[in-house]
């Protein structure tokens, strides 16, 4: 139980659904013989109670997610853990000393290429809109110098609240100097789209589109908390730009008003925009440490994702609402199926496809309106951007589940709602690991095509086990 709440701890914190993170539990303690636990989680706390029989009372185990990080190398750790357990090929002891070394480990690269990814993730994104490349350049120095000063106040312990603030605020300054210039020079360049680059990125480390998934998986007490706690910092994005606004307009720079229809800029080609698509949801994997096979799937996945948005809006001219709903459907059907073929945790797939199309020029559109007395024209942006963001969720999990429906795994759950325990073939002794006859740990075959010669990991159980039956040296 103890196994099942630690493990539940870490998906929590990489962002994974409610719902998600119940059956994870579940399944682990099914695996250990635990048929019949009852899990509970509310927003950032963990509930397991289970009795063992009806003479012995009921034991629980209650823990807390202390920190929600982007980490998805360990989240993809700890998805590899989950599945050898429920497979039956890691016993008890051993799956403790690896959740513990998943817990211990550091980051897989250095901070300072995250930093520079967060910068490209906001420059694909300018491109993604239609910006030009000087757009572009802008933005990703912007959102690198953001992503670095946030960095430095959270080591401070400043709440996010008033990091987000800065971010916003800090997001005008050299949108509006830029335009500035480029008035002095002759040629327009729009700051709506370096500003709402920077938005997307501040949201990016937000839970809006989880929590939305949330409410719509059952789940919907946790789903009003983050909701309400998402809400909450993205006033504080609102509130620094209008901020930087005002200050800019303090100074003689007044930012042009935007088109009230305006839903992306005038630059860039068609094709240059799907590509830009595929860079950001890579950059965004770097920087949140994902591994080269997870950001490889992910990059396909918003391939797919891209030419189906592109395709609908500018080809065929529907709604951009439809063109969202239908790139979320595709983001959550691909990267379904794309997941469970190379073992990949589907909320990577999920999160990168789907983070560069929310709606940051929605609301910087409806922020803009607000402050030029446009109250209700601001309103019904500000409701856009929520409706767009409501799509994209249930895109994602219409399409998760319409995967899981056409390659379906081996049914666990029975008619109960209960997770029985999987099915292990010749297993003599639950005490001990599967043995082979030279007495190493059996493996699931996936595992042995990928293993190196010479090369050790967390998931190589191919360490030499002690034989019970081999007779001890004096």
């Amino acid at each position: 139980m103890d196994l099942a709440a630690r493990i539940g701890d870490q998906l929590l914190a990489a962002g994974t659904g409610n719902t998600d993170a119940k059956a994870h539990v579940r399944a682990i303690a099914s695996a250990y013989g635990l048929h019949y636990t009852h899990v509970d989680i509310t927003l950032n706390t963990i509930t397991v109670y289970a009795r063992f029989n009806q003479n012995q009372p009921a034991t629980s185990v209650f823990r807390v997610v202390h920190k929600v990080t982007t980490d998805f190398s360990r989240l993809t750790e700890v998805d590899r853990l989950v599945r050898s357990i429920v497979a039956g090929a890691t016993p008890l002891e051993m799956a403790q000393q690896i959740l513990f070394d998943i817990e211990t480990s550091n980051l897989p690269f250095r901070n300072r290429y995250a930093l520079l990814a967060w910068g490209g993730f906001a420059g694909s994104v300018a491109l993604l809109l239609g910006g030009g490349w000087i757009m572009a350049f802008v933005a990703c120095i912007t959102t690198i110098f953001i992503v670095f000063a946030n960095a430095w106040l959270a080591s401070k312990s400043l709440p996010v609240f008033f990091q987000n603030v800065l971010g916003g605020f800090a997001s005008v300054i050299p949108a509006a100097l830029t335009y500035a210039a480029g008035v002095e020079l002759g040629f327009f360049l729009p700051p709506s789209l370096v500003i709402a680059s920077c938005i997307v990125a501040l949201l990016a480390g937000l839970t809006l589109v989880q929590a939305l998934q949330d409410g719509i998986t059952g789940a919907p007490v946790t789903s009003s908390a983050r909701f309400f706690e998402t809400l909450l910092q993205t006033g504080g994005i609102i509130a620094g730009i209008g901020a930087g606004i005002q200050a800019m307009a303090w100074f003689g720079i007044t930012l042009p008003p935007i088109d009230t229809s305006q839903t992306s800029g005038d630059f860039g080609s068609v094709p240059l925009q799907i590509i830009s698509g595929v860079f950001a949801t890579i950059f965004f994997c770097i920087a949140c440490f994902t591994e080269r096979r997870a950001t490889i799937v992910a990059g396909l996945t918003a391939l797919v994702a891209s030419t189906a948005f592109f395709s609908i809006q500018s080809v065929a001219g529907w709604s951009l609402m439809f063109a969202n709903g239908t790139s979320a459907l595709a983001v959550g059907f691909a990267g379904g199926l794309l997941s469970r073929r190379y073992m990949i945790p589907p909320q990577i797939t999920a999160a990168a496809g789907i983070t560069p199309l929310l709606p940051g020029l929605a609301l910087y559109r409806g922020m803009s309106s607000m402050l030029s007395s446009q109250f209700v024209v601001g309103i019904s942006n500000l409701a856009l951007a929520l409706a767009t963001a409501t799509t994209l969720a249930a895109g994602v999990v219409l399409g998760e589940w319409t995967a899981r429906r056409i390659r379906r795994p081996r049914r666990i759950i029975n008619r109960y709602q209960q997770l029985i325990r999987p099915r292990i073939a010749r297993r003599r002794d639950d005490s001990q690991p599967r043995m082979a006859v030279d007495g190493r740990v059996r493996q699931p075959l996936h595992w042995r095509r990928r293993q190196k010669k010479g090369s050790e990991s967390l998931w190589q159980l191919d360490h030499k086990m002690p034989n019970p039956e081999e007779p001890k040296e004096d």
